[in-house]
């Protein structure tokens, strides 16, 4: 090998390949594959490590494939929406297994008994979300609609989109045309995307009103193209219609009967495809009974609490979007059976709560649940964790966590602990399935659980939501060990 060579031994959480020099000292590379003989250009040296770009592979990956859009790599102006297009999906999905373990084990200090398959799908056409910036080059007269460029405040010039439905990668460069024969065109910074099952929305955020001109112009595209214009002129509650009537934005759920109405601003699951095998899954780990009572933890529009109504005794969904708490109630009622009928959901309520802010007292306001489904953000649902394990503790007659750990007084009665007997009363779900976007924070959630709480890590797995970038999703089982 050619003198400073590096043997990539890993992947970082940036997708970066990552090597050691002979002194020890760390090397993340960009562009690079474990297993690879590299040489690259250093661009940042720290004390105890160093960030450079591939300039020469000396010995391949047998992972590393072709990347199947001409707007990523290494070079000026490519595209930084993807990270992982030269490694082969397979490979990608194992990697980011690898990132999960990881976690649990160093974050959370625990190991998953058994590893669940990952579950992946399409690698290309997937992303029916995506958050389009708009920007209008008067230097060069042309418009820029896409991803930003790698590192880089400037976006980079996309005439298609692999990751995108191919409907909507053909529509790149007529929505350019479009927008750079607009007379707002100067005032139009974003384009939000958000496919359903029969409909493609586009939510065109304006920072000026848009003239009678221009609103002909977006019309005869959407004529054209079959796309369902949104107007936004400011925050998300200003979006609005341009023409009222026509088909609903929506997407199914065929194994549960279940049609999601939503918004095109509102949180829905970026890949169709993954989404429904998630469902699937997690109600099946679940094991619901139709004599339990089920709490779906940050529920969202519903898109487990109405599949797991099909199945169990009593739902509750809690959310922190009042917003989306109201679209939930409103799906419920939309797919809700006649009395009798097969099929009928089972009694559901809806809560909207900040479950950021999570105590024991709250926690026992939303009764007894005998398995529980937690799908947090990325931020996680620490405070729900603890929330369980201070009444785990409490119901052994032991301070809660932040006593134990040397907290002052004031700080645990700011808590609003529970009384004895509401305490001794309540009982803990005998199951949870944890369905996170970041390996880090359920690791740290894992970890309370099962080192504090009570519980065991039955199973876990990564979840390829995001093919060809860095993203990880993952679920995992607790189940009680805790005789109560």
């Amino acid at each position: 090998m050619p003198a400073g060579a590096l043997e990539i031994d890993s992947l970082d959480l940036e997708a970066q390949g990552v090597a050691r020099r002979a002194d020890g000292k760390v090397v993340f590379v960009e562009g690079a594959l474990p297993t690879e003989w590299v040489s690259a250009s250093t661009f940042k040296r720290k004390n105890n490590w160093e960030q450079a770009t591939l300039t020469d592979i000396h010995r391949e990956s047998s992972q590393r494939v072709r990347p199947g859009c001409p707007h990523f790599g290494l070079h000026p102006g490519a595209c930084g929406g993807c990270k992982m297009q030269h490694l082969h999906p397979m490979a990608q999905v194992a990697v980011k297994q690898r990132v999960l373990e990881d976690n649990l084990w160093h974050l959370g200090k625990l190991k998953s008994e058994t590893i669940l398959r990952p579950i992946e799908g399409p690698a290309w056409g997937y992303r029916y979300r995506a958050r389009l910036s708009v920007r209008y080059v008067a230097k060069k007269g042309t418009v820029l609609i896409g991803f930003h460029e790698r590192k880089s405040r400037y976006l980079a010039d996309m005439q298609v989109c692999p990751v995108l439905p191919p409907h909507v990668s053909a529509m790149l460069m007529p929505l350019r045309a479009l927008i750079g024969g607009m007379d707002a065109r100067d005032t139009l910074p974003q384009i939000e995307l958000a496919c359903g099952d029969a409909v493609t929305a586009m939510v065109l955020r304006h920072l000026a009103p848009l003239s009678e001109a221009d609103l002909g112009r977006l019309r005869a595209f959407a004529d054209q193209h079959g796309v369902q214009w949104w107007l936004q002129s400011k925050g998300p509650d200003t979006v609005k219609l341009l023409d009222e009537g026509g088909p609903a934005l929506d997407y199914a759920l065929p194994d549960y009967g279940i049609v999601m109405p939503f918004r095109p601003t509102d949180f829905t699951q970026v890949n169709p495809h993954i989404n429904r095998v998630l469902v699937r899954r997690a109600l099946r780990l679940l094991d619901v009974q139709r004599d339990e009572r089920v709490i779906d933890w940050f529920c969202g529009l519903g898109n487990f609490t109405l599949p797991l109504a099909t199945q169990a005794r009593e739902v509750r969904g809690i959310e922190g979007s009042e917003a989306l708490v109201a679209r939930s109630r409103e799906n419920y009622e939309k797919n809700q059976r006649p009395a009798g009928a097969a099929g009928r959901l089972c009694a559901t309520d809806f809560v909207a709560r900040n479950l950021f802010d999570m105590t024991p007292g709250l926690l026992l306001q939303d009764g007894i649940a005998e398995k529980w489904l937690v799908d947090p953000p990325r931020e996680g649902a620490f405070a729900l964790a603890k929330a369980v394990v201070d009444l785990h503790r409490l119901r052994q007659g032991l301070p809660v966590m932040a006593a134990a750990e040397g907290g002052d007084a004031a700080a645990a009665a700011a808590l609003d602990l529970p009384d004895a007997a509401a305490v001794a009363a309540w009982r803990p779900p005998r199951r949870i399935v944890y369905v996170s976007c970041n390996p880090a924070t359920l690791a740290r959630d894992a970890g309370l659980l099962v080192n504090h709480g009570g519980y065991r890590c039955s199973a876990a797995g990564a979840v390829n939501m995001f093919p060809h970038t860095a993203h990880v999703e993952s679920m995992a089982v607790f189940d009680r060990v805790v005789a109560d």
